[in-house]
């Protein structure tokens, strides 16, 4: 601190001195940037680095993927079949569960899963599911797809979507700008995405900077005039050393030779940065369709208690999710074991929804102008035969 206060002292003017002109500066609001939007970038930038998109995507494909899935035969369920056979176990180093939960997780991250069937003779013997960043659709002069190129460690795989049925089938949510690719959630919820991770960004550089927000030291020139080029390099490096990092925080600064401190820049309060960063939270929770209350965000008290949370996610979220794969791929592999199988979603077991079966089965219940299979059937079971 000696040498500072050295470098502070004022020392003879070489030139007469001139009174200081008056100096203003004008400062706006910038535009605003934004990460790219590409599959491979939302999933690094959402589900491994934003912990609202993981828990919103693990909540949502682990609750979809615990779905029994039950197979038709025209108006009767099959108990075993090799098409069940097939889901249970797709590959060999996955289960059936988890194989449903990477494909609803590449759906929620990307928009797009594509499931490859490895065929031994007319049936498949292997179900793999594709990166979507590393899955590229090769279109026709129409516009469509014929053939899709997988790229991994630097060799390109080329699997042609066309044949009776095909080996790949590509699901993708609903993009009414692209006939191909589906819209992911995060595409629509990236603004706020961007915002929740600058916000987390701030928040670490602050704590790195001793916890204060940028500022300035403001020199007013004396008899001996401004600093030299040295001084000012010597005491920036000063200040860089001694009095930034978490570890500095809260260490006085001995001002002197006309030296003040300014702080620049908006507070925390005055950017209301948590209510900011909650807010960019429940948008993204929005876009994937999950009620704020469930990840413990707050401000949000459109439901009464957790436990209509709970089944808003599963009405409004889960079995609609869930449904649309089910029924998708049950139609593809249909191709390959026989027409006539259709594929689809046991919810009976669904622990929140007990209270909706319930009141289900007390209206039908009391239905005395339904026949019992009619009955069966309105709740989703199929027919005994008899009335």
């Amino acid at each position: 601190m000696n040498r500072l206060l050295d470098w502070l002292r004022p020392a003879r003017p070489a030139v007469p001195e001139k009174k200081a002109q008056p100096f203003f500066a004008l400062h706006g609001p910038g535009e605003a940037s934004w990460s790219f939007a590409g599959a491979g970038a939302l999933a690094r930038e959402g589900f491994a680095r934003n912990p609202v998109v993981y828990r919103c995507v693990r909540l949502v494909a682990e609750a979809a993927a615990s779905l029994p899935l039950i197979l038709h035969e025209g108006e009767h369920e099959l108990a075993a079949h090799p098409l069940l056979e097939l889901l249970a176990r797709p590959g060999p180093r996955q289960a059936g569960r988890q194989f449903l939960e990477a494909l609803y997780g590449h759906l929620l991250v990307s928009g797009n899963a594509y499931v490859h069937a490895l065929e031994l003779g007319a049936a498949p013997r292997e179900l793999h599911l594709l990166r979507p960043d590393r899955v590229r659709a090769v279109a026709d002069a129409a516009g469509w797809p014929v053939a899709y190129d997988y790229t991994a460690a630097g060799r390109r795989l080329r699997i042609s979507a066309e044949g009776d049925p095909p080996p790949i089938l590509h699901l993708a949510q609903f993009n009414p700008l692209d006939e191909v690719n589906g819209l992911p959630p995060l595409a629509p919820a990236h603004m706020a995405l961007d915002i929740h991770n600058a916000a987390g960004r701030w928040n670490k550089a602050l704590l790195d900077n001793s916890a204060r927000p940028s500022g300035a030291l403001v020199y007013t020139a004396t008899e001996g005039g401004n600093l030299t080029a040295d001084q000012f390099d010597r005491l920036k490096a000063e200040l860089e050393e001694g009095y930034s990092g978490a570890a500095r925080a809260g260490r006085p600064m001995l001002l002197e030779g006309g030296l003040d401190w300014k702080a620049m820049g908006y507070s925390p309060r005055d950017m209301d940065f948590v209510e900011a960063r909650n807010g960019a939270a429940r948008d993204i929770a929005l876009a994937f369709g999950v009620p704020p209350m469930l990840l413990g965000i707050p401000g949000d008290n459109t439901y009464a208690n957790f436990q209509e949370a709970n089944r808003a996610l599963w009405r409004q979220t889960v079995l609609p999710l869930a449904a649309g794969v089910a029924a998708t791929l049950g139609a593809w592999l249909a191709d390959f074991f026989g027409a006539g199988l259709r594929l689809d979603i046991d919810a009976d077991g669904v622990v929140a929804l007990a209270a909706d079966r319930e009141a289900l089965w007390r209206r039908l219940a009391v239905a005395e102008f339904l026949t019992t299979d009619e009955k069966r059937a309105a709740a989703g079971y199929g027919p005994l035969g008899d009335d």
